[in-house]
C-alpha cells in the first residue's frame, strides 16, 4: 500500500500530476481542491495516497491532506461512486459544499456534477449523511479560505501552454462534456489567468 510520497513535482496537466521520488516518476490523479494547492513544476511537494489495483490497472490517487482522501474514501464506499466520480466530485464541489448539498438533501445541486445522474444523487445522501457528521473541521473550512496564498500558477517546463486547451483538456478528463468545457471556458477566461484559475471559475460556473 502507497499511502504517502514525497519528491519533485515534476509535470502539471490537470486532474494528474507526475511526482518523481528516488529516480521514479509516480502518476498521480488528483481532485481539483487538491491540484490548486500544489506548489510550481521543479519543487518537493508532499502528497497522501489512496492506491487501487485493479486487473488491468494499478492507479494512485493524491490528496493535499488526509481529511481530503477520507472524504475520498467515503466517497466510494458509495454504491455507484467510483474513484473517477468521486474525484469529478471532489472538483465540482468543495468540501464545505457537498457536505451542505448531503445534509439539506440537495438532490439537484449534486446532479450538476458530470456523471451524478438522480439515482446516485439520492444513494450519496442516503448513504453518507450520518457518516458525514464524523469529518474534522479542517476539510470543512470554506474552499476559497483554504485557497488562500496559492496563485495557481506553473514553471513553463518545456514549451507554453495555452491556459484555456489546458483548462478544457481537465474538465473533460473530470467527465465534462467537450463542447460544455468548451462554452464555458471561453466565457470565464480572461487574459492572464492561470489554467488553474480558469478550471475554478469555470467549476464554480457550472454549479
Amino acid at each position: 500500500m502507497i499511502g504517502r510520497l514525497r519528491g519533485i513535482l515534476v509535470e502539471k496537466t490537470a486532474p494528474e500530476v507526475i511526482i518523481e521520488c528516488g529516480g521514479v516518476g509516480y502518476e498521480i490523479q488528483m481532485p481539483m481542491s487538491s491540484f490548486y494547492k500544489l506548489p510550481d513544476t521543479g519543487v518537493e511537494t508532499t502528497v497522501v495516497t489512496h492506491f487501487v489495483v485493479r486487473e488491468d490497472a494499478q492507479l494512485l490517487y493524491g490528496f493535499a491532506s488526509r481529511e481530503e482522501r477520507a472524504l475520498f474514501r467515503e466517497l466510494i464506499k458509495t454504491n455507484g461512486v467510483g474513484p473517477k466520480m468521486a474525484l469529478a466530485i471532489m472538483s465540482g464541489m468543495s468540501a464545505e459544499q457537498f457536505v451542505d448539498a448531503v445534509q439539506a438533501e440537495n438532490v439537484v445541486g449534486l446532479t450538476k456534477i458530470p456523471g451524478v445522474g438522480k439515482k446516485t444523487a439520492e444513494r450519496l445522501v442516503v448513504e453518507m449523511r450520518d457518516r458525514l457528521k464524523n469529518f474534522s473541521a479542517p476539510l470543512l473550512t470554506p474552499y476559497a479560505d483554504r485557497l488562500a496564498g496559492n496563485d495557481g500558477t506553473d514553471a513553463a517546463v518545456d514549451k507554453p501552454i495555452d491556459p484555456q486547451d489546458d483548462a478544457i483538456a481537465a474538465l473533460v478528463a473530470l467527465g465534462y462534456k467537450s463542447a460544455a468545457a468548451s462554452k464555458v471556458v471561453a466565457k470565464v477566461a480572461a487574459p492572464g489567468l492561470s489554467s488553474e484559475q480558469i478550471i475554478k471559475d469555470a467549476l464554480k460556473a457550472m454549479l
